[in-house]
C-alpha cells in the first residue's frame, strides 16, 4: 500500500486494511488466546463478561475470521461435514437436526452432502470433504452389501484421520470407525410379534432395493419374529421399491393388483413408504386400518399426522446424530459401537383384523 511522504497510510486506508484478531485483542484489553477463545468458542471457555466485550468490539470494528487461514495454522476448519443419502428423507433431517445441534455445542458449523444411496458417489464426497479439511467428517446411511467401494471408502477415512480428522457414522457396524447403529433385525421381530398379539396372521412386506443392509435386516427380523409368533410371511409377499414414498405406493399397489387373499396387514420397511403405501391402498378402494393393517419404521413426525396414524418402530434419530459427532469429537476414547434402543408405537393404522383404524385407540402405544 502506498503511504504519504510522511510515511502514513492515506486517509481510508486504515479502514481498508483488515482487522485482525490481535487487533481485537489490544482494543478489548485481554489476550489473543482470549479473544480467539471467544470468538471460536469450543471446550475451553471464557469467562462471560471478557467473551460480551470481545465480540462488542469485533462487531464494532467489523472482524470477521479469517476461515482460509484459520483452516491452514489448525489443520482444519471449525466444520462438521454429514454425507447423508438424501435430505429430503425425514429419517436423514432428523438425524441432521441432531448433529447440527452437537455441532452447537462443541463451537462448530455443520455442512451437508447427499450421495443418492449411491456408493460411488458417497467415495466421491468423502474425497472432496477431505480437502475442505472439516474436523469431522460423519457418513449416514445404509451400507450396501459387497459394495465394490468399501475399501476404498475406508482408506479416504482413515487417511482423513491420519491427517488429524474425526470420523463416525451412523449405520450397520460395517466400517472400523465408532458407529452409531440400530439393530434393524430386532426392531423388525418387535414389529412381527406386537402385530401377532394385535391378531394378524398374514404380514406382507414392501422391502426396499436388494442389496441395502437397512432394508434386507427389517426383513430378516420381521420373518423371524413372524415365526416365532406363529403368523405367515411368505417369500412371494414380499416386494420390492425405491425407499421412497413413490416406491411404497408402488409396491402397494403392486400387492393389490395381484390380490391381497388372506393378507392383513403390510408393513413396509420405512415410514415414509408406509405412507406412500396407504394413498395407494386408498385409491384402490381399500381403507388402511380397516381392511388391513399398514406399520413402518423410524417414527417420523409425519407419523402422527397421517390418517389413521401409523404403527411404527420408533428410532431416537435426533440423539443418533448427536451422538455420532460428540463420538468423532471423543477420539481415541470413543467406544466403536453404540446401538440405539428401538420400541414399537402401536397406533390406529393397525387396530387387528376386522377393527377399525378410525375408532378411538387412545392408550396403545407402546410395546
Amino acid at each position: 500500500m502506498q503511504k504519504d511522504p510522511t510515511g502514513r497510510r492515506p486517509p481510508g486506508a486504515a479502514a481498508r486494511a483488515r482487522v485482525t484478531l490481535r487487533d481485537v485483542a489490544r482494543e478489548a484489553g485481554v489476550s489473543y488466546a482470549t479473544a480467539s477463545r471467544a470468538i471460536h468458542p469450543g471446550s475451553r471457555k471464557v469467562n462471560e463478561a471478557a467473551r460480551d466485550r470481545v465480540l462488542a468490539v469485533a462487531l464494532r470494528l467489523n472482524y470477521t475470521p479469517h476461515f482460509p487461514a484459520q483452516a491452514v495454522a489448525r489443520g482444519s476448519t471449525a466444520t462438521v461435514a454429514l454425507a447423508v443419502s438424501d435430505i429430503a428423507d425425514p429419517y436423514f433431517s432428523l438425524l441432521a437436526a441432531g448433529a447440527r445441534a452437537a455441532a452447537d455445542e462443541a463451537g462448530l458449523t455443520l455442512t451437508l452432502a447427499m450421495s443418492g444411496r449411491d456408493p460411488g458417489r458417497e467415495l466421491d464426497i468423502v474425497r472432496r470433504l477431505r480437502g475442505q479439511r472439516p474436523r469431522v467428517i460423519v457418513v449416514a446411511g445404509s451400507r450396501v452389501a459387497e459394495s465394490p467401494h468399501r475399501e476404498a471408502l475406508v482408506e479416504e477415512l482413515r487417511a482423513f484421520e491420519r491427517g488429524g480428522g474425526r470420523v463416525a457414522l451412523i449405520s450397520q457396524p460395517d466400517l472400523p470407525f465408532p458407529t452409531v447403529s440400530l439393530d434393524n433385525r430386532d426392531a423388525g421381530r418387535q414389529l412381527a410379534v406386537a402385530l401377532a398379539e394385535r391378531g394378524y396372521r398374514r404380514v406382507a412386506v414392501i422391502s426396499g432395493p436388494a442389496g441395502l443392509r437397512t432394508s434386507a435386516d427389517r426383513v430378516e427380523g420381521l420373518a423371524r419374529g413372524a415365526a416365532d409368533a406363529g403368523i405367515a410371511l411368505a417369500q412371494r409377499d414380499v416386494v420390492e421399491g425405491e425407499f421412497t414414498r413413490e416406491g411404497g405406493h408402488a409396491g402397494a399397489l403392486a400387492l393389490v393388483e395381484r390380490g391381497l387373499g388372506g393378507i392383513d396387514a403390510i408393513v413396509a420397511v420405512t415410514d415414509v413408504m408406509a405412507v406412500g403405501a396407504m394413498s395407494a391402498l386408498r385409491d384402490a378402494g381399500v381403507v388402511p386400518g380397516r381392511d388391513v393393517g399398514v406399520a413402518g419404521f423410524d417414527d417420523i413426525p409425519m407419523a402422527v399426522d397421517v390418517t389413521p396414524e401409523l404403527t411404527t418402530v420408533a428410532a431416537p434419530l435426533g440423539p443418533m446424530g448427536a451422538r455420532a459427532v460428540r463420538l468423532a469429537l471423543a477420539g481415541p476414547a470413543a467406544p466403536m459401537t453404540e446401538t440405539a434402543v428401538t420400541g414399537v408405537v402401536l397406533r390406529a393404522s393397525t387396530p387387528g383384523p376386522g377393527q377399525s383404524g378410525l375408532s378411538d385407540l387412545s392408550g396403545l402405544s407402546g410395546v
